[in-house]
């Protein structure tokens, strides 16, 4: 199988779909997909006449993968290929007893990751919906990791569950006292976040200092807000898909 001249590349999330048109291996469009959205479905739906792949990451469900599945199909007539989290995927080793309960989106991050920093241990944040934390040794080996609520599911939450938290006035995430409520909840949460990625860091540290790797919608104000340690790599997900759907075509 050779590789594809035309491959659409996409990242779904329970809510977006982030995915980017790779043509002889350049970037030649990208955008983000909601379902409902006319407007984004168009813009995806237009962004090229033909293809050859259609590579898919998918954290969501199996109704949600099939209609995104039939859509993608109906408009190109070749079939999405879903990747999966696997025991082993060019060198990488799963810490999973079941492989595939594995978010693929952290697997394709770890993937990612690895193949920019070889031989190195590893901290790969991945900050979206979700803040998922997970270690790659040196080896190869994926050493744990941790799944943690993003900002959006703190917030909900917490205004969810109290009746006097509410509040109407925009607020960034920062690390300062908020002297207002909509400040101490955005900033309650980014100490949140920060502070977790911080004690994952630490307590990686006993075995040896991991580089950090960011991605997601957060990454970037994290690994600011930490200091700016590590790497910001905004298409990691995305990345690692493609590295598997490059092996898969060789």
């Amino acid at each position: 199988m050779s590789l594809p001249r035309r491959c659409l590349q996409l990242d779904v999330g329970n809510s977006s779909a982030k995915w980017r048109l790779l043509v002889d291996g350049e970037i030649s469009a990208r955008g983000v997909y909601r379902p409902g959205d006319s407007a984004s479905r168009q813009a995806l739906l237009a962004c090229t006449p033909e293809l050859e792949a259609m590579w898919v990451s998918s954290v969501a469900g199996e109704a949600a993968e099939a209609d995104l599945a039939a859509m993608l199909e109906g408009r190109w007539g070749c079939a999405a290929w879903f990747a999966r989290s696997e025991v082993e995927t060019l060198g990488l080793r799963n810490s999973y007893d079941e492989p595939r309960r594995m978010g693929v989106d952290r697997w394709l991050a770890m993937l990612a990751a690895r193949n920019r920093h070889p031989d190195t241990r590893l901290c790969v944040v991945d900050a979206g919906s979700a803040l998922t934390i997970d270690l790659v040794g040196a080896d190869s080996c994926h050493q744990g990791g941790y799944i943690i609520p993003g900002p959006g599911l703190m917030e909900r939450a917490l205004l969810l569950d109290t009746d006097r938290v509410r509040f109407a006035e925009a607020a960034e995430y920062s690390l300062a006292p908020g002297t207002c409520t909509a400040q101490a909840v955005r900033h309650g949460i980014g100490l949140a976040q920060a502070g977790a990625v911080t004690l994952a860091l630490r307590e990686a540290a006993l075995s040896g200092p991991p580089l950090p790797v960011f991605t997601g919608g957060g990454g970037e104000w994290l690994a600011a807000t930490l200091g700016g340690i590590g790497e910001f790599v905004p298409d990691l997900v995305l990345d690692g898909l493609q590295l598997v759907g490059q092996a898969r075509a060789r």
